[in-house]
């Protein structure tokens, strides 16, 4: 154990010591943070901006970059657009600008370089070596129906800091409460889900504790977080990775030397939730449980060939059993070909592929495209009666055409049988049970219709229409009709879904929301009652509403 600590900060400190260059911290915005991204995506569809959107988080200081790009161009934006600008460059101006002059709340009264602020709410202070920043954190979202209600309901804070050039710190802290546990491993949502301690009356308690240290200079950067990551485009969820499962320890590098260039590494220590009997204590009473290790390491390469096109493909590997393996921690490597040496004659880790393209070269139109394979053999390409294992998302979003401040979103996702599963239950693409990719897993589809049309500064109206399915769940098992099962031979599991939702951003990543859901869920009963809470079951009428300050 000594020895890999002693690699992991040989590694770190290599890459960390020789550079000295610009000012470029790194902390990362949340991938929840629907407003900014939302802002973000919309200016790059508009060919305002030019953005790499495959992997994600951003980080704040790309997104105060973006915004400042815009404003340059701003005889370009229309009037919604402008003031949403303004709206977000009060939210980053710590990142491009002295202390800036917020709606004081007057508390610290002629503190040099501190101030109070309603919009952002939080505490900030910033001078030549040093900017700080901290948030409250709270919010409810209620659920009715007829059978009741639910809710979720959440409360923390969050913070962030840069030291001289390079430094960036973060952390965000929030505890979760849910009076009937909605957001397990096993359901199909994409609500991001925890640790659960039950509570009574069916409820649980999870908290989250996200945040890191990052080193970055002018063309790229690395850092230890805890966080979570998306990667693969997509705006009803990624297929790659997803931040549904909770967030994971990981060591992420990043490098751009060229304007067609990027890679994108990380190295992540997964929960395997499976029991090592060999580590654990049984002498004492409770018994001392200890799980076994798990770990992943992914690389995503984008080039950019043409102006707003962007071909990424990468891959990955789930490995454990093992210590860190120092090959893993080398960011540009093809993992299936290392696994195949180490583990020669035996049975090989976890590896899979996946690609991406997103094309914005048409104003106002983005096109995209994801391909997630787990399992890939020659043979079952040409033979009709085989299938690999594999996942697919192709999307369409237009904004702004023809109607300002209208955007219209379509998405189709399908999954073959077996996809993201492995019989070896310490190598699931999963961490804490919740699985890394597509939400629905294998054997399913999915179609997603949205138009959302943004009234006002902040103000924002959506319609959206969800074909959710899934099919008869097999097991990954090594006899030969592994991959022989048909796809969607016939839906056990179906959500058709109709919601209208407004939500008003009030202050910097703060909202009220309210929400109109008919929802469908059927299917076998086993099925419904596995991958579907109780109170969704069935034909509901929902009204969802609440509120949040900070995410």
């Amino acid at each position: 154990m000594m020895q890999n600590k002693h690699i992991l900060f040989s590694l770190i400190i290599s890459i960390v010591v020789p550079i000295s260059l610009v000012q470029a911290q790194e902390v990362y915005q949340h991938v929840t943070s629907e407003g900014i991204y939302g802002f973000i995506d919309e200016l790059a569809t508009n060919k305002i901006i030019e953005i790499n959107s495959v992997i994600k988080p951003y980080s704040r200081n790309f997104i105060a970059g973006k915004l400042l790009e815009a404003k340059a161009v701003s005889e370009n934006l229309n009037g919604r657009q402008i003031k949403d600008l303004g709206f977000y460059l009060l939210e980053y101006k710590l990142e491009v600008d002295s202390l800036p002059d917020y709606k004081k709340l007057n508390i610290f009264k002629k503190k040099k370089n501190l101030a109070t602020s309603i919009n952002p709410l939080g505490l900030f202070y910033k001078d030549k070596l040093f900017t700080f920043s901290i948030k409250p954190i709270w919010g409810i979202n209620y659920f009715f129906s007829e059978k009741g209600y639910v809710f979720h309901r959440w409360g923390g804070a969050e913070g962030f800091a840069y030291m001289g050039k390079h430094w960036g710190f973060y952390a965000s802290l929030r505890d979760n409460t849910e009076s009937k546990m909605i957001s397990n491993p096993d359901y199909f949502t994409q609500r991001e889900g925890g640790a659960y301690k039950p509570t009574k009356g069916g409820g649980g308690d999870y908290s989250e504790m996200r945040g890191g240290i990052t080193y970055s200079w002018d063309w790229g950067s690395i850092g230890i977080v805890k966080d979570h990551l998306t990667w693969g485009n997509g705006n009803h969820g990624a297929i790659i990775f997803t931040d549904r499962a909770p967030s994971i320890s990981q060591i992420k590098f990043r490098v751009k030397p060229v304007k067609w260039f990027e890679l994108n590494y990380y190295h992540g220590w997964l929960v395997s939730m499976e029991v090592d009997s060999s580590r654990s204590y049984y002498s004492t009473n409770p018994a001392r449980e200890v799980y076994r290790p798990k770990y992943i390491a992914a690389n995503m390469f984008t080039f950019n060939p043409w102006k707003r096109l962007d071909i990424s493909f990468g891959n990955s590997i789930v490995y454990s059993d093992m210590s860190v393996q120092p090959a893993y921690l080398i960011p540009i490597l093809f993992y299936k070909s290392v696994d195949h040496t180490l583990n020669n004659g035996i049975d090989n880790q976890n590896s899979q592929m996946f690609f991406d393209v997103s094309s914005r070269q048409i104003k106002h139109l983005h096109l995209y495209g994801t391909f997630y394979i787990d399992e890939l053999k020659v043979e079952r390409i040409t033979n009709d009666s085989l299938h690999n294992f594999w996942s697919a998302k192709l999307g369409m979003k237009i904004s702004n055409l023809l109607i300002e401040n209208l955007s219209v979103t379509g998405e189709y996702t399908m999954s073959t049988p077996i996809t993201y599963q492995h019989r070896v239950p310490t190598l699931t693409y999963a961490s804490n049970n919740y699985n890394n990719g597509f939400y629905l897993r294998d054997n399913s589809q999915e179609y997603y219709i949205c138009l959302q049309y943004k009234l006002l500064r902040g103000l924002h109206l959506k319609a959206y229409y969800l074909l959710a399915q899934h099919g008869p769940d097999y097991d990954y098992t090594l006899d030969q009709t592994v991959d022989t099962h048909p796809f969607m031979e016939r839906v056990t599991w179906q959500n058709q879904t109709i919601s209208i939702k407004a939500t008003y951003e009030f202050i910097s990543n703060s909202y009220l929301f309210f929400e109109f859901i008919n929802s469908n869920i059927t299917g076998d009963e086993e099925q419904v009652n596995r991958y579907t809470p109780e109170f969704f079951r069935g034909m509901n009428n929902i009204v969802s509403a609440g509120f949040n300050i900070g995410f």
